[in-house]
């Protein structure tokens, strides 16, 4: 019998999360079944997603959702063997069984130089987010303007990067001036603290004097409607996050950029990108790809120890990352 260590959702989280919201529990697994697979994780994920989506997908008591790296150490299923790597939706959970269905096995060719962590980043579901942001709800053409909020995370920093490769100017915000320089390393045109500006409105319209053709919003809150006041006729905007009202215990109000939009004919939508999961393989060998070539770069922000999975996640929510925020088991 296999003891797995799991997180527990205490209590829904009102307002930011706190350590008190979560409960460390051991319980011990039942050995797999024909057609079922017993995992040990290696590499577990904290993402933004993680705080709306715990209230309408979660019940107090519930293992936190969330994705992990993990190894196949026991099978009984022949599309998993032993030692195999997977992806996998297990939650924060250090051992898991699973009937496979829920299981991506990490690409066969997988280069062994590269860590198996980016599978739960720059090559897995935020590298996606920010391919398919950009082709099918954005379809970003060359010589167009791209404006990126959080433009330090794990989707930012490589939405930033991909409109670059696409022949785009780039225009990155984020938290620090630390990250801010991260940004002008990765190769953007412009990129600004928005903690230390003076008037974003104006850091906006220095950053691009004639507008923003494109923008990939993961922010929300005010950040929103400065920007949408600043894009050109025709602009586009992909709504990928909102992370600037996750935390709200009352709902924030601002300007309404209906007017804006009617009159520039602007084009606003929101997305996931399990919508174009049936691309998935496709989209990941694109990615690693460009990574190998050296035209994609990744940066993690990793924490040692499953036992710190709340601490790493509350970080995460504050900001504390550049780039992918993993934990390391």
């Amino acid at each position: 019998m296999v003891r797995a260590k799991t997180w527990i959702l205490t209590k829904h989280f009102d307002g930011f999360p706190k350590q008190s919201d979560f409960q460390l529990k051991e319980e011990e697994l039942p050995e797999p079944k024909d057609g079922q697979v017993l995992l040990e994780a290696l590499f577990l994920s904290v993402d933004p997603y993680m705080r709306p989506f715990s209230r309408v997908r979660m019940k107090e008591g519930d293992v936190m959702i969330g994705t992990q790296v993990a190894k196949v150490v026991q099978s009984k299923n022949t599309a998993f063997p032993v030692g195999a790597h997977v992806v996998g939706r297990g939650g924060w959970r250090t051992h898991t069984v699973s009937d496979g269905s829920d299981l991506v096995p990490v690409m066969t060719e997988w280069p062994r130089d590269v860590s198996l962590s980016l599978a739960l980043g720059t090559v897995g579901m935020p590298g996606l987010t920010a391919l398919y942001g950009i082709e099918e709800v954005l379809e970003l053409k060359s010589g167009e303007t791209l404006l990126v909020n959080a433009a330090a995370g794990a989707v930012g920093s490589v939405v930033g990067q991909i409109a670059k490769l696409k022949g785009c100017r780039v225009v990155g915000s984020a938290g620090s001036d630390a990250k801010v320089a991260f940004l002008k390393e990765l190769g953007f045109d412009e990129a600004f603290n928005y903690k230390t500006v003076a008037s974003l409105e104006e850091a906006l319209r220095k950053a691009a004097p004639d507008g923003y053709d494109c923008f990939f919003e993961n922010v929300g809150g005010p950040f929103s409607s400065a920007a949408i006041s600043q894009m050109k006729e025709f602009g586009r905007i992909a709504v990928c996050g909102s992370i600037a009202t996750y935390n709200d215990t009352e709902a924030q109000t601002g300007s309404y950029p209906q007017m804006t939009m009617i009159v520039k004919q602007l084009k606003m939508e929101g997305f996931l990108q399990s919508r174009w999961e049936r691309k998935h393989p496709e989209s990941i060998r694109r990615l690693m790809g460009w990574l190998k070539e050296g035209k994609l770069h990744s940066r993690e922000h990793v924490t040692k120890g499953f036992e710190n999975m709340p601490a790493a996640f509350m970080g995460m929510l504050r900001g504390e990352n550049t780039g992918k925020a993993i934990v390391a088991v």
